[in-house]
């Protein structure tokens, strides 16, 4: 097992429905330490190069509106294979596919407001991280 890094954002609907300090709870619980954090109010220029990955798929413009669509926080997670650890805890991208006590079958309304965000892999954390933590040296 390896240590790693990954990002997460918690998504504006669970910000807006005061979900934030029960999510860090499901973090904390699965061994995922905070290491940096910020909360952002991210532009639809923004959201647009943070997804750019998608930019050809038919969700791109509803994903990337949403995401500009209030307040979301950004996290740098650190743990044991904290990229898979991650991806189990969030749950699957549809709420309604979602295993019972993930983040998403928890807290998601639909597969485009589903919460959170995570990175799938360690290239893609690279860049994730680089995303929204450029040029900061994280503990």
């Amino acid at each position: 097992m390896s240590i790693e890094r990954t990002l997460t954002i918690i998504k504006p609907d669970a910000v807006a429905a005061g979900h934030i300090g029960d999510i860090i709870k499901i973090f904390e619980a699965n061994q995922l330490k905070i290491v940096a954090s910020r909360l952002v109010n991210l532009s639809k220029k923004e959201a647009q190069g943070f997804y750019a990955v998608h930019r050809t798929k038919g969700f791109f413009e509803s994903l990337t509106s949403f995401m500009s669509s209030g307040s979301a926080l950004v996290m740098v997670l650190e743990g044991e294979n904290a990229i898979l650890r991650l991806r189990e805890v969030m749950g699957a991208t549809n709420p309604a596919d979602a295993a019972s006590g993930t983040i998403r079958k928890l807290y998601a309304s639909s597969i485009e407001h589903n919460a959170v965000h995570g990175s799938d892999a360690l290239e893609t954390a690279a860049y994730e991280m680089g995303y929204f933590f450029p040029g900061i040296d994280l503990i």
